[in-house]
């Protein structure tokens, strides 16, 4: 921690966001399992020191595309939670009037594109959403988060090829959990680490401990500035676990239970927790009161969304654009 140029104000609030994506996975988990939500899900749990050190980095106009994986980077980004969860809830009041769901959700006023669910489809968009920053002369950077199965996804060769030539503003952010849905990443590719392939397009590669928050905060901060500054793309391999199975009806079998013990010991949240605790920052007392805090926020959010309205039927023919 002492390496990083955080203060003990920006520590404490990026703690409370990585305790409020938790927390939020866990309520949802159980909405869904009381059969109060409709769809599907896929969760994100254990890998709060991505999205949060990642989105730390970002400044206001700065854009993030995201995954089906995707509440973690929405709270991260600073997207409202009552939106969130009435988004969830398939409510008018939500971020995407209801009409996303859990895997499309997004606000680009609040500099997150919808959620795109199809596999490695966000790294073409935000190249794109980089190439009109830069053609727009403005200093924003667009922030691409893909899992490891997206890394073998033709979009993938060619977006980053483009954003490398024509030096574009993005930082591509490869969030390895280790398994594209149920398929351990060792069975589909040759290299160590996605972080590897940088070499072919001629960027910088980095793979950073993505259960560290302050790492990732350091590693996004530095890409950006790169970017920032014209210099380019840059891509990053954080190295983190889902705690969950790939979707809400995955019990995640395939996963030796020794393998899911041991990165559960380096739960993202208990480590900075210990780590801020350690260094004085944190105290018992406060990590009580952050937690009951972000409890009450959820339980709003459950209320708002539960006493939203659905959307009007005749709202099912505006915002189609095909």
């Amino acid at each position: 921690m002492n390496d990083s140029n955080l203060d003990s104000k920006q520590r404490l609030a990026i703690y409370r966001r990585m305790v409020l994506c938790r927390k939020f996975e866990e309520r949802v988990y159980y909405l869904f399992l009381e059969g109060r939500l409709p769809g599907t899900v896929h969760q994100s749990a254990g890998q709060e020191a991505s999205a949060v050190g990642v989105c730390s980095a970002l400044a206001e106009g700065d854009v993030i595309t995201s995954t089906h994986r995707p509440h973690s980077h929405a709270i991260a980004r600073g997207l409202p939670v009552k939106s969130l969860m009435a988004e969830l809830f398939a409510k008018s009041t939500g971020c995407c009037r209801g009409k996303g769901g859990s895997m499309h959700l997004g606000d680009l006023a609040l500099g997150m594109l919808p959620a795109i669910a199809i596999v490695g489809g966000g790294i073409p968009l935000a190249t794109g959403q980089a190439l009109a920053f830069q053609y727009l002369g403005k200093k924003n950077i667009a922030a691409c988060f893909f899992g490891d199965g997206a890394a073998n996804i033709g979009t993938f060769h060619e977006a980053i090829n483009m954003g490398a030539i024509w030096n574009l503003p993005v930082v591509y952010i490869c969030e390895n959990n280790k398994y594209g849905a149920s398929t351990s990443v060792e069975k589909v590719m040759k290299v160590e680490h996605v972080s590897t392939r940088a070499a072919a397009y001629g960027i910088p590669g980095m793979t950073i401990d993505g259960n560290d928050v302050e790492a990732v905060h350091r590693a996004m901060s530095s890409a950006a500035e790169r970017a920032r500054g014209g210099r380019g793309p840059t891509l990053l391999e954080l190295e983190t676990y889902r705690f969950s199975g790939h979707s809400r009806s995955d019990p995640g079998h395939y996963r030796p239970q020794d393998e899911v013990a041991a990165w559960k010991q380096r739960d993202p949240v208990g480590l900075y927790e210990k780590a801020l605790t350690d260094h004085g920052v944190l105290t018992e007392e406060a990590a009580r009161q952050i937690s009951a805090s972000v409890e009450k926020e959820l339980d709003e959010a459950v209320k708002f969304a539960e006493e939203s309205p659905s959307p009007a039927a005749e709202e099912c023919l505006s915002d189609v654009f095909a």
